[in-house]
């Protein structure tokens, strides 16, 4: 297994053989059901890139990560 600790947002990957998980600090409770919906499609879509082998660690991608959460906050909180 290997764990990946993101710099943003608390992110934690868990990586198997067999897939993997992801927690974060992106949802809450008292935000919106539609937006913590499209963060949990960001997580998903973090976690399948670290599946299939895409540096998330890499300066680049953690700045798509925040201009991802930035605009789906500005545009559903």
């Amino acid at each position: 297994m290997r764990t990946i600790h993101l710099p943003c947002y608390n992110i934690t990957i868990e990586l198997a053989d067999l897939g993997g998980s992801i927690t974060s600090d992106l949802k809450e409770d008292k935000r919106p059901t539609r937006l913590n919906a499209a963060l949990d499609a960001i997580e998903s879509l973090i976690l399948a890139h670290a599946i299939a082998g895409i540096d998330v660690e890499s300066p680049a991608y953690l700045e798509g990560i925040e201009s991802a959460v930035d605009a789906v906050s500005n545009n559903l909180g």
